[in-house]
């Protein structure tokens, strides 16, 4: 047994002072609960609350920070260097890049991490001994950080979608491609369920997958993910630039969400991933189907691609959770924040979204096939983290407020399936900025 003894914590019925957390030798929870410091407690100052989920992540977009600034530019431009860095990723380069990268998510408190892994095979497309050895890789990277992973092993057809239909897969998107959704599947199914590892699915976007490989993709992905947990996550970019609506009208006459819903994907399962540009249509039929909304606030205004109709989707039944995507900024306090902070740009309002609704947002784990935790509860997993309320930024306070005043350099301690992988505001694994700089630097030689 280990036990924690919390200055304040948000528990399902809101902020408590005084709460004692035992964890068993499962890494579960075993009591939860209101009570008095005792000796051999350790001592969590500040306000202790679920481990974050980080729903949406390119892991090698990490090496992309403070690289793409230079000449301004699209969204489009943008993908010009992301190609460049994903044209040089190996088993092993990948390994060190993805490992420093979720180090630094545990750094900001993500206890999990879903991954949309679409670097697949060698440049050129041939597939690796191990067809899935990229995908180990990150799985493997994943562990030594110390946080869990939803593998959303993500089907790449074809190169993009224009007036005529689709184009083939570009010199440089030939290692993400499979051929078909059957031959993906057949990938897909080679992977396997662990106790820190699960395994998701996903359609790249509407643009990479042409609508008679989505019709099969959805009896495809439940067979291969037939998951031990209460949803088979499958997650689609959707709608983050206007120019693919308009190609999606323009080929199919549909949107986006539509073409999904004609295809048979859109569900409980789905999380549409940043769900920009939705049509009043877009939004009714998003939460008829009980889907969820992964929205990356901080790279969606890095990238310019717009602010998303979070408040309409919530309220029409969509579940959102959020993602640092490209991974700009890793601070999952700071996407909570930007969902409230883009919607009163939009509405002129305060308050459109509660705390408690931020903190929400950060912790929800069930979209990537985590509902065994992000409560702080009897029987859940032993997922937590501090943030402090004694820096610069969170002095003065109201400890239920913390979402709206401090950010992931206030976290201090990180404890995952019982076990603490952040303390005193340092990783388990030394200095991360060493890490991340040895494993970028590699990456620019040539630029």
């Amino acid at each position: 047994m280990s036990r924690f003894w919390c200055e304040h914590a948000f528990l399902p019925g809101g902020l408590i002072a005084g709460v004692r957390l035992t964890v068993d030798d499962t890494g579960r929870f075993a009591l939860v609960g209101q009570g008095d410091r005792q000796d051999g407690d350790s001592i969590l100052r500040g306000v202790t609350m679920p481990g974050f989920a980080n729903t949406h992540s390119h892991a090698f977009h990490r090496a992309l920070r403070g690289r793409t600034h230079d000449n301004g530019g699209t969204f489009w431009t943008w993908r010009e260097r992301m190609y460049h860095v994903a044209a040089q990723l190996n088993p092993d380069n990948y390994l060190a890049l993805a490992r420093a990268t979720y180090a630094e998510m545990a750094l900001a408190g993500i206890t999990t991490v879903g991954e949309f892994h679409y670097v697949h095979h060698q440049p050129g497309g041939t597939p690796y001994a191990d067809p899935n050895e990229m995908g180990k890789a990150l799985q493997q990277a994943a562990a030594e950080a110390g946080i869990g992973i939803t593998l959303l092993d993500t089907c790449y057809l074809a190169g993009g979608l224009g007036k005529d239909g689709h184009t083939p897969l570009n010199d440089e998107q030939l290692r993400f491609g499979d051929g078909d959704v059957a031959a993906w599947g057949k990938r897909v199914a080679d992977l396997h369920h662990t106790d820190g590892f699960r395994v998701g699915t996903a359609m790249h976007s509407v643009r990479a997958v042409p609508f008679e490989q989505l019709k099969e993709a959805s009896a495809v992905a439940r067979e291969v993910c037939d998951a031990p947990f209460s949803i088979d996550p499958l997650h689609v970019h959707v709608s983050e630039q206007p120019a693919e609506n308009q190609a999606c009208l323009g080929f199919y006459g549909r949107t986006p969400v539509r073409l999904l819903a004609d295809a048979g994907l859109l569900d409980g399962n789905l999380s549409a991933v940043h769900a920009t540009h939705l049509t009043d249509d877009d939004i009714r039929l998003l939460g008829e189907a009980g889907a969820w909304a992964s929205f990356c606030p901080t790279t969606e205004r890095d990238l310019a691609d717009g602010i998303g109709p979070a408040k309409a989707l919530r309220d029409n039944g969509v579940r959102i959770s959020l993602g640092s995507d490209q991974h700009a900024v890793i601070d999952l306090i700071e996407d909570a924040r930007a969902v409230e902070m883009h919607e009163r740009l939009v509405s002129n309002e305060r308050g459109r979204f509660t705390p408690a609704q931020l903190l929400g947002m950060a912790t929800e784990h069930a979209g990537i096939g985590w509902a065994d935790t992000g409560r702080l509860e009897s029987g859940l997993r032993a997922d937590f983290v501090t943030v402090g309320l004694d820096s610069v930024r969170t002095a003065g306070s109201d400890p239920a407020q913390i979402m709206l005043s401090a950010t992931a350099a206030d976290v201090h301690t990180v404890v995952r399936a019982g076990e603490t992988i952040v303390s005193e505001g340092r990783h388990r694994l030394g200095d991360i900025g060493a890490l991340l700089n040895e494993a970028i630097a590699p990456l620019w030689e040539d630029k």
